[in-house]
Order: structure tokens, then sequence, then C-alpha cells
């Protein structure tokens, strides 16, 4: 009978839902004389945790005359699951410490607390305990332990542990698919998904979602729309919000905007995540006015954007020169008080940069509490890109005395810098410092800002020998730059060399075959010349037109070459022969050596055409 009756109190306590309830059940199992039999005890330290009155719950423990394996494990559990770690691992020495034996959910669960809050140095302390007590083959206790591996990054100490394990389940195979993925060791998380196939396991939702982030991080579409395949054949397996936003991101990442905008249009939910993957995946591949259309559409759904939105919506109005809306959202995160970051902030420099605002790129950098070498570096970009040179060597002497050490990036940044305001010998001397004392080994990047340097100069003998004293071999980069250098200062010689350079490494950009082009002609060798255009014809390469965006009064006013649609064109034209008139009084006399066309009419007319072409428009 009493039997009975426990049974009954048990299920009762797990049905309860509020604490009164739980309460009452207490008190009549004091009555009964049921506290202290079986598993009761512990049943109730539960009830009382999972409706979050952990304290409760330790009263009862602590009045324990006696507590076996069971009442340890629910109270460290209860500890785990609110996220106090320190108390869980503090049950757990003292349980030790008391002669009562842990066993294969206690081991689990305290290597889940350790890897909830990535505690490495206790969590393996646990884990060898748990194997010298005989728990190394337990397939919960060794998944737990994956997880933590994997939690802190350990992937190969995690692959120890499970090529070591005699039998293991879905979740083992799951843990280790999504760690190496999150971990960015794609091949290997689909190269253990292969095995577990081969082993006659299927995935569930979670393995999916693993392989789907290890095809956006590998590139491989292929694999990508065969898991999607698979996953809308599979009838038992969920295509929830998650899994649906990775297969958003996987598309828009690997450039199919047109599956992803379909896939994320047919979502019956969306969350902030998944607003926030298609806009990246807009902004990211250029299609900046689908990006800041969908921001306004996201917010008119009533979803608030995140940070990631936000920094993926001024990288859009960096693209496109749009600084009143960018304006809006930094105002937006000022005023929501979003945790403005380094990733932010350095946003935000970018943006106003792009747009043309140096004063708002730098109000909005000293306005930044925190400065990481990130943000440094794109002050620094900010002003070489607008021909300051000298600030932005002087904010770099600011940010070594802050103590800020200097990284590659931040040397590639001032570098670029001085290479756009011609400061050769400051490029030069700050190029040895970062060698010798710095000890940077030179990438591509600051190669080729250097040879930028030397060429724009006219020093293209100096670029030359430093590219053959290059330690990596030269890419195109660098040999575009010398040639550059050599088309604007006539040096024929080493400008074929360059040439062929460039040629020999298969360029896939239109504007590099129009440079090389361009050389040729510049030294009359029209045979190289119409090589180049059968080769750009041959592989359907285009010179894509100019075109020029600009954002006056609020609104965008996009400019393409040759294109007459703009509502004021034509008073745009009569202002733009006036300066034609104008320029021609005064002597100037149009540079005509890099056209590729012969017949002097078509010269005159081609040029008399690019020279209409408006870049700013004085009555919008």
């Amino acid at each position: 009978m009493g039997l009975a009756i426990s049974k009954s109190l048990k299920t009762l306590l797990m049905a309860s839902k509020d604490k009164p309830t739980v309460a009452k059940i207490h008190a009549l199992m004091i009555l009964s004389g049921i506290v202290g039999h079986g598993n009761s005890n512990s049943k109730l330290i539960q009830s009382y945790s999972r409706l979050g009155h952990i304290e409760c719950a330790r009263q009862v423990f602590d009045k324990l005359p006696q507590c076996g394996v069971a009442a340890w494990n629910a109270m460290i559990i209860a500890y785990s699951r609110q996220g106090a770690k320190a108390e869980a691992l503090s049950l757990y020495r003292r349980m030790e410490s008391e002669g009562v034996r842990p066993d294969s959910s206690t081991y689990t669960v305290v290597l889940k607390a350790c890897a909830r809050s990535s505690d490495l140095r206790n969590g393996e302390g646990i884990w060898r305990q748990a194997v010298d007590h005989g728990y190394g083959d337990d397939v919960f206790v060794g998944t737990a332990a994956l997880n933590l591996y994997s939690k802190c990054g350990k992937m190969e100490k995690a692959m120890r542990v499970f090529d070591k394990m005699g039998r293991r389940d879905l979740v083992c195979w799951t843990t280790m698919i999504t760690g190496l993925a999150r971990n960015g060791q794609a091949r290997e998380a689909v190269d253990i998904y292969r095995k577990m196939r081969n082993n006659g396991m299927e995935g569930d939702e979670v393995v999916m979602l693993g392989l789907i982030q290890a095809c956006t991080t590998l590139g491989n579409l292929k694999m990508g729309l065969s898991i999607h395949g698979f996953m809308i054949r599979k009838d038992d397996l969920t295509m929830d919000v998650f899994v649906q936003t990775s297969l958003v991101d996987m598309y828009a990442k690997n450039g199919r905007l047109e599956i992803a905008s379909c896939l994320f249009r047919t979502m019956l939910y969306k969350n902030v995540i998944s607003w926030g993957a298609m806009i990246s995946g807009y902004a990211q591949n250029g299609f900046a006015g689908n990006a800041l259309q969908l921001m306004v559409e996201m917010q008119s759904s009533g979803c608030k954007p995140d940070s990631a939105s936000l920094v993926s919506v001024l990288l859009a109005c960096s693209q496109v020169g749009f600084m009143k809306f960018g304006k809006s959202v930094h105002g937006y995160i000022v005023r929501r008080l979003l945790h403005f970051d380094c990733v932010s902030s350095t946003a935000v420099i970018d943006m106003y940069s792009k747009c043309g605002s140096l004063s708002s790129a730098r109000k909005a950098f000293d306005q930044t509490s925190f400065r990481d070498s990130i943000s440094w570096n794109a002050i620094i970009a900010s002003y070489g890109t607008h021909g300051a040179g000298e600030e932005a060597l002087s904010l770099f002497h600011q940010m070594r005395k802050t103590n800020m050490k200097p990284d590659h990036a931040t040397f590639a940044s001032l570098l670029s810098a001085l290479s756009h305001s011609g400061l050769v010998e400051k490029g030069q001397y700050w190029f040895n410092v970062m060698v010798n004392e710095y000890k940077i080994q030179p990438s591509e990047k600051h190669y080729a800002c250097l040879v930028d340097l030397l060429s724009r100069a006219g020093k293209v003998e100096e670029a030359r020998e430093l590219i053959d004293s290059m330690i990596i071999e030269p890419g195109i980069a660098i040999w575009v730059a010398l040639l550059s250098g050599c088309c604007n200062h006539g040096k024929l010689l080493i400008g074929e060399t360059a040439a062929k350079k460039v040629l020999e490494l298969n360029p896939d950009d239109a504007g590099i075959y129009a440079l090389v082009s361009n050389f040729f002609a510049s030294a009359r060798r029209w045979d190289e010349v119409a090589e180049v255009r059968k080769i750009m014809k041959k592989t359907g390469m285009k010179k894509v037109p100019g075109c020029s965006v600009m954002e006056v009064k609020g609104k965008l006013h996009a400019f393409l070459m040759e294109d007459k649609s703009h509502h004021e064109y034509e008073e745009i034209m009569q202002v733009l022969e006036k300066l034609d008139y104008e320029m021609k009084a005064i002597g100037y006399v149009p540079e005509t050596e890099f056209v590729l066309h012969v017949q002097e009419e078509e010269v005159k007319e081609n040029l008399r055409i690019a020279m209409k072409q408006p870049s700013s428009s004085p009555k919008l």
C-alpha cells in the first residue's frame, strides 16, 4: 500500500505546475513517512528546481539524513540547469569527499556544466576521473566529453575520444559533426557524416544543420543542394526555422540569391537571424538596394534588427554611398542602446568614410569607448582612402601610444594610406619597421602596397627589384600595381614583363584586361592589343560600363555610361557643355594615348562622350 502511495505522489510531483502544489505534496510525504523512501527525495528536489525554486530544492537536500546518488545527481542537475557551474562542481567535490561514488549521470551532468562555460581545465579533470572509475566506454559520458572538447575548440582531443568509443549513438555522431562544423573543420565534418552513413545510421535535423554549416564554409553548393533535397524527401525530418535559416545563409553565401530569396519568402516563421541572413546575403553579394529594402520590410513586420543585421545594412549603405540611411542606422543603434561593440563601430566608421564624410567617420571613432586593432585599422584606412596619408600616420602613432600593438592589417592600412598620398620614403621606412621591429612577415598585400607606392611615384625599377626580392610568389595584385605604374610613366620594357605576367595568371576581371590592352596600345603594339581583346571575347568577358551613384537630398541617383534616362539629363549636359568650354578655354587638352581605337574620328567621338559623363548634379 505504502509503495502504491509513493508511486502516486511521485507521479503528482512530476505533473505539478506551481510551488504551492509541490509544497502540499511535500507535506503529505512527510506526514506519510514517505520522505527518504527510494528516490522520492530526488523527485522532490527535481520538482522544486524544475519550477525555478532552487533554494527550496537545496533545503530539501540539506535536511536529508543520508543522500543516495540519485539525490546528489538531482541537486547537481538543478544547479547545472541554472547555469550555476561553481555550485554544481562544489557539490560534485563534496560528493566524492563523502564517499558517494558518482555514476554515469553524475559525470555526464558535471561535464555538461563545464562545457556550458568552456571550463576545459575542470572538465578534463572530471573526464579523467570518469575514465579511472570505468566510465570511459559509457556512451553518455563519452558524448559529454566530446561536447566539452568541441565547445572549447579542442577537436583533436575530441577526435581521440571519439575514435576510442566502442559504441556510438546518434547524439554522439551529431556532437562530433556539429563540433567540427562549428570549429571550421568542414571537410572533417562531412567525412564523419559519411562514416556515420556507412555504419547504417541516418542523421536527424541537428546533423543536417551541422552539414549545412559545413557546406557553407566549404562553398560546396552541390552537397548543400543534396542535403536540402534529402530533407524535403524525408517526411520525418522537420524543417524548422533554424534549418531554413541555415539553408538561406548557405545559398546566399554561395551566390545563389534567387534560391535563398525564394526559400526565405516561403518561411512561415522568420526570426531576427533569418532576416539578418538574407540581408547579409544581399549586402555581401553587392545587392545593396535589396538589402536596404529588406531592412525596411523587416521593421514593418515588427521584427527588431539585431547588431548583425545592422552591420550588414551599414555595409550596403557604404556600397552605394547612401549616407542618409546609414546615418539613420547609426542613430538607431545609439537610441536603442544596442551594444555598440567594435564590430558595429567599425562598420559605422567604414560607412561614413565610403560615403565621403571623413569628419563623421572620425567623430564615430572618437565616440567609440573601447577601440581594438580593427577600429584603429578602419580609421587609418579611411584617412588613406581620402588621400590624407599624414593624418593616417599620425593616427598610427596615437595607436602605438595606447600600447595597442599594430598587426599585419594595421600595416596594410598604413602602407595603403601612404601609397595614396605618394609618401614614398615614409612607406619604405614603415615597411622595414614592420619587418625588422615587429617581426611581421610581409604578405602579398603588404608587397602590393609598397609596389604600388613606388610605381605611382615612377620608381618602377625599384618596384621591380622589390618584386625580385620577395620570398613569396608575387600574385596578380602586385603585377597589376607595377603595370599601372608603367602605363602612367611610359616604362615600356618593365611594363611588357608585367603585362605578360598578368596574362599568365588568367585574371577574371575585365578591368585588368583593359589595363593590359591600354598598355600595349600606348606602346603601339596592336597585335598584342588584338590578342587581349580576343581573349576577352573568347571568355565572354566584357568591360562593365562606368557607373557612379551619388546621394542628393536623401535620394540616390545613378549614372551609367551613355545612359540618357535621368529625368534631368538635358540640364546636366548643359552644365557639362559649359565646363567643357571653360576647360578648353584655359588650354586643357585631353590625353589620348590610352584609347584603344586607332581611327582618329572614333577617338574624338569616344573622348567627347567620356568627358561628358555626369559625375555630379548641381541642380538636383
